[in-house]
């Protein structure tokens, strides 16, 4: 059966009542350089299935399977060893298609995951309750802010210099709908994090400060004092945490006094996987919980009094009036949580503990090694498993020498804040429990070459 969507008359009929006179018109706020005016190259507008797979497969084969070379890349995205039982689970016909559970009477299973999934985030970040997830970090980052200004009844938000550009890039997008006044600053290549200058910038105004933890060079701060300063102003603390193995060394943001905990789940059960899907963690005091964005699942009881699970406190657009909605995000990302969620489980209280453990060690032993290099100088002061280097030189030619040697160096802070002078010596180097001595000594050898 052939499958016409629509007639020309119908495009037409679409196209006047928008008032436009073609699909093109659609798309005049496209920048010009962005789209797309002719074929793609070196693809052809027709192909065999077997032309097209060995093509496709051939440019594939141009990717570096990060598992294949020494692999230090991080910055909100990092390397760690999935077991394949997680895998395995995921892929089980009951949750590979499991849907929106709309129907709680069907849907126990889904909705008794995402509940053991809330609960270990909170216990992790060290908050009262936590939702179902969000889309990755970034959004969750932003949902954060939009929840301080409701709360708070606010309009401005500092921003610590130390969140991840990519973070502060989707919240400035944000926010120039919503309005709010964001307060940025670039992070300097030092050990010591921008802490006073929050504490210094919080006024009647702001209605939350937002501090990455360990921050995107790999610093650590207590936020304790921040808390208190924040508090003291009418204001609330965000605390966002792209590597949440971290948490299993370090004390909790919510200890500190942290209002909103969010941040990036990947390291936990999901994979590289080029960039996403990922999976964002969102947790908060309880006091706050009616205005917390995205699903939230509850636990309660039939008519019979047996337990059961069900989507409660649903303020999304879906459900009530925009303008008293806390979040358009009406979703979450169920298989990325519920490979959290697994795990999570098979490594426990314990082996989480012992999995940072590693992790730190890793990374202490790797910074001393790339220290003695010459020409190569560690910044951080304390790290848990990322640290940044100074270089003698530029730090952007030294990734691209490195991976033509098929090392997979770090991350230089010149790409992540291009034009940024004061940062092109800086080379973030992430150390995970996958990194080997042999791979250690290939960064050392390779930076010793390109240094000489």
């Amino acid at each position: 059966m052939r499958y016409l969507p629509l007639a020309e008359a119908d495009r037409r009929e679409m196209l006047r009542t928008v008032g436009v006179d073609s699909v093109d018109e659609l798309f005049v706020d496209v920048p010009e350089a962005a789209r797309l005016s002719g074929t793609i190259e070196g693809l052809a507008d027709h192909a065999t299935e077997l032309s097209v797979e060995r093509q496709l497969g051939a440019m594939a084969r141009a990717n570096v399977v990060a598992g294949e070379v020494p692999f230090f890349l991080g910055c909100g995205a990092y390397r760690h060893h999935i077991p394949s039982s997680v895998d395995h689970l995921i892929q089980r016909g009951e949750y590979l298609t499991s849907y929106t559970p709309y129907q709680p009477e069907i849907a126990q299973g889904t909705l008794q995951a995402l509940f053991e999934f809330q609960t270990q985030v909170a216990r992790l970040y060290g908050c009262d309750v936590a939702n179902a997830s969000m889309y990755d970090g970034s959004t969750a980052c932003w949902e954060a802010i939009g929840m301080a200004r409701r709360i708070t009844r606010r309009g401005k938000a500092l921003l610590s210099s130390g969140l991840h550009p990519h973070y502060v890039s989707v919240a400035q997008t944000m926010a120039k709908f919503t309005g709010d006044r964001l307060d940025v600053a670039l992070p300097e290549l030092s050990g010591e994090t921008d802490t006073q200058r929050l504490i210094d910038g919080i006024d009647k105004e702001t209605s939350c400060v937002v501090v990455q933890y360990p921050d995107i060079l790999g610093r650590i701060a207590d936020m304790s004092e921040l808390a208190e300063s924040c508090h003291a102003a009418g204001a609330l603390l965000v605390a966002v945490v792209t590597e949440p193995v971290a948490l299993g060394l370090l004390r909790s943001p919510g200890e500190m006094g942290a209002d909103i905990v969010v941040g990036e789940g990947q390291s936990i059960g999901v994979g590289l996987n080029f960039g996403g899907p990922y999976v964002g963690l969102f947790a908060c005091k309880e006091r706050f919980v009616r205005q917390m964005p995205g699903r939230l699942c509850g636990e309660t009881v039939d008519a019979d009094g047996k337990r059961g699970f069900v989507l409660t406190l649903s303020t999304r657009e879906q459900h009530i009036r925009r303008e008293k909605a806390t979040s358009n995000i009406c979703t979450n990302s169920g298989l990325c949580a519920l490979a959290f969620s697994i795990h999570m489980t098979l490594l426990g209280e314990k082996g989480l503990r012992r999995l940072a453990e590693l992790n730190h060690a890793k990374a202490a032993a790797a910074a001393e090694r790339l220290a003695r290099v010459p020409g190569v100088e560690l910044v951080n002061d304390s790290f848990f498993n990322e640290f940044t280097l100074r270089l003698a030189s530029e730090a952007r030619p030294a990734v691209r020498a490195m991976a033509e040697r098929f090392v997979l160096g770090g991350v230089s802070l010149g790409r992540l804040y291009p034009g940024a002078e004061a940062l092109e010596k800086g080379l973030v180097v992430a150390v995970t429990e996958t990194v080997t001595q042999e791979d250690v000594e290939a960064l050392a050898d390779a930076l010793q070459e390109y240094l000489a």
